[in-house]
């Protein structure tokens, strides 16, 4: 069998591994951050038949622009109260595909981008797909962006683009938009604002959508994977100034997003209350998770998202293998003492806490 080392693969990508947590038979999964909540019936209904409409013209390609489906997205938008117009939105297989494109447009050969790590580790992985440069912005040691050097760091190193994650991925809390708005003025790139959990914010945290007017470089980026549930549907979005949705369809592939995506998709947004009435739920298990922390001799990062970073361990990977012994499967990031949960059904909570009442005492640092 040929190896990857006997392939004329690029430079920069010799020695890497693909993204991916572990898909592991366990009865509680909570490593990738899903809603645990299945569809309501009345969307799967919906579904049926919007899909069954689309099907029969199959022998046909998408509407490449995919207007419908933009200007559903802006009117979901638009009820947080910032007016997003259809010209503002721009749509893709998921929002990893969507931050693919931004970097195909501004990143790119002899081009960098900056994150704060640790954040979403795909942003580096995407750069060096697209043969952008790779920076890391550094964080605190509470993981909170310390707004002084980020902006001295965005004014030396110029990079092309700018990544902040918010609520950030995997430390959960959210970025001020005072912090935003002083990145975007240091630089001259084009400032990216990855939205993934923005709808599991706690109350009064506002959304990077209040800075878009007047800001053309601004890019706030979404997804359906998270709050709406629907991961299996591979649908993301963004909304920033109509120039930067000219520049992304420069670069996307004809008729990327199919007809049935378009159609779930359409179909999930005309039942948005329904599917939004789970977020509720989740941030409870997410604050409750939050509350019994301590109880058992560990600590974590606020959240505004619907997963926990928590610790400290002495060796995380150890105590990540323990709670699987117990069958609960959450994400070992890399950062050492920490590890990952997501919020799930009370009955999710209710194994995880049990596994880490016994896992805890042996692996907490300092016991």
């Amino acid at each position: 069998m040929t190896s990857l080392d006997e392939l004329p693969l690029r430079p920069e990508l010799r020695g890497r591994t693909p993204y991916g947590a572990p898909q592991l038979q366990v009865t509680h999964r909570l490593n990738t951050n899903e809603n645990p909540h299945p569809l309501p019936a009345e969307l799967l209904a919906s579904l049926g038949e919007a899909l069954g409409h689309a099907a029969l013209e199959l022998n046909r390609y998408p509407d490449r622009d995919a207007v419908a489906l933009r200007t559903d997205l802006a009117a979901y938008l638009s009820r947080g109260g910032e007016r997003v117009e259809p010209a503002q939105v721009w749509a893709a297989n998921g929002s990893n595909e969507v931050l693919q494109q931004l970097l195909q447009a501004f990143g790119g050969a002899g081009r960098t981008a900056l994150g704060f790590t640790p954040s979403y580790s795909m942003h580096p992985i995407i750069s060096a797909g697209t043969g952008t440069g790779w920076i890391d912005g550094h964080r605190r040691a509470d993981f909170t962006i310390d707004a002084e050097a980020a902006v001295a760091q965005v004014r030396e190193v110029r990079p092309d683009v700018v990544f902040v994650t918010s609520p950030n991925n995997p430390t959960g809390t959210a970025v001020a938009l005072q912090t935003i708005e002083r990145l975007y003025d240091a630089t001259e790139g084009v400032v990216v604002v990855d939205e993934a959990y923005a709808e599991f914010a706690r109350t009064g945290t506002p959304s990077a959508l209040a800075l878009l007017p007047g800001r053309p470089r601004l890019v706030v980026s979404r997804t359906m994977s998270k709050a709406f549930g629907m991961a299996g549907l591979r649908l993301g979005y963004l909304a920033a100034d109509p120039a930067v949705v000219d520049a992304v369809q420069l670069v996307r592939l004809p008729y990327h997003l199919s007809s049935l995506t378009q159609a779930a998709a359409r179909a999930a947004l005309a039942h948005t209350d329904a599917l939004l009435a789970t977020v509720a739920a989740v941030k409870e298990q997410r604050d409750r998770i939050l509350a019994a922390l301590p109880s058992l001799g560990l600590t974590s990062v606020p959240s505004d998202a619907n997963f926990v970073l928590f610790g400290r361990f002495a060796d995380a990977s150890a105590a990540w293998k323990a709670l699987l012994a117990h069958d609960v499967l959450v994400r070992d990031v890399g950062i050492p003492g920490w590890l990952r949960v997501t919020a799930g059904t009370p009955a999710e909570t209710d194994a995880f806490l049990t596994a880490l009442g016994e896992v805890a005492p042996e692996h907490r640092l300092g016991d």
